[in-house]
């Protein structure tokens, strides 16, 4: 046993205090996203999400262009976006993907001059990386409070516009003839979609953050025939996948002699694109059922 133990897990791996910060910022960004990629997914607004990924970039490399918290900027510029993608957006599809397709454009737009700023006139070092892939090892331990409770306020706006959000996620038309406030329950999903996609870009990066957001949420609903149970899965397959890709990261440090380690969001979205091929076998669907 002792030999397997120290073949899965390196030396010094649960007295890091950058593995506990990475596991707690990781587990807690896995469950908002987990929760919230459950109704992305049924809304189809996977696109959305993925806008707002780029936004979260545009945000995180202004805030350090300035000197701010990456988080700050990930969060702050994605809820803006968010409320204009909505504000153009209204209730057709057409015009959802008109605000989205403005949005993503602008927001592409604004993290090349700001990246390129921070690179050439900045002070931040490694800014690049750290924005578009992520830099969960490195996140300071005073971030760990700044994360749960924006995931406490998504996760809370979820829970209190639950029903009425899932009835008009299923059928908005029925939504709207029962006297149900469409576009603010709307608008209530689009802003914990933006602080699930800001924390998501803090772990994984903004360019893979839809990974998390889509990919747990996706299996889980292959697999079970309810929101709440879809939910509940969701969040055990995001949590998992990202502790696992953490424990790979940290162990692929002592891989081979050149002592570098692979990316956290490497593995965590390799993981995820797996258990996707893997949900789709019709043996592990039944078996799960």
């Amino acid at each position: 046993m002792h030999a397997v133990y120290s073949a899965v897990f390196e030396p010094g791996f649960f007295v890091s205090p950058q593995v506990h910060v990475a596991a707690t910022v990781g587990g807690l960004v896995a469950i908002v996203s987990a929760v919230t990629g459950v109704f992305t997914v049924m809304r189809a607004q996977s696109f959305g999400g993925h806008a707002l990924g780029d936004v979260s970039a545009a945000g995180g490399a202004g805030a350090l262009l300035v000197g701010l918290s990456p988080v700050a900027g990930f969060v702050g510029l994605g809820i803006v976006g968010a409320g204009v993608m909505d504000m153009i957006g209204v209730r057709r599809l057409r015009g959802r993907d008109l605000g989205t397709g403005i949005v993503l454009g602008t927001a592409i737009g604004l993290s090349a001059l700001f990246l390129h700023l921070t690179t050439t006139v900045g002070s931040a070092t490694g800014a690049t990386r750290q924005v578009l892939f992520g830099s969960i090892f490195v996140t300071p331990a005073g971030t760990v409070p700044v994360v749960a409770a924006l995931g406490a306020v998504a996760l809370a706006a979820i829970a209190v516009v639950y029903r009425p959000l899932l009835l008009a996620t299923v059928s908005p038309d029925v939504a709207a003839a029962r006297g149900i406030p469409v576009r603010l329950i709307g608008l209530a999903y689009m802003l914990a979609l933006a602080v699930s996609v800001g924390l998501s870009s803090l772990a994984i990066g903004a360019i893979l953050s839809t990974a998390l957001l889509i990919g747990p949420a996706a299996v889980a609903l292959r697999l079970t025939s309810t929101t709440s149970r879809a939910a509940g899965l969701a969040c055990l397959i995001g949590v998992g996948t990202t502790w696992l890709g953490i424990l790979l990261a940290y162990d692929s440090f002592y891989w081979g002699t050149s002592r570098q380690a692979l990316p956290v969001s490497f593995f965590i979205v390799a993981l995820v694109f797996a258990g996707y091929l893997v949900s789709g076998v019709p043996a592990v669907r039944r078996m799960v059922r």
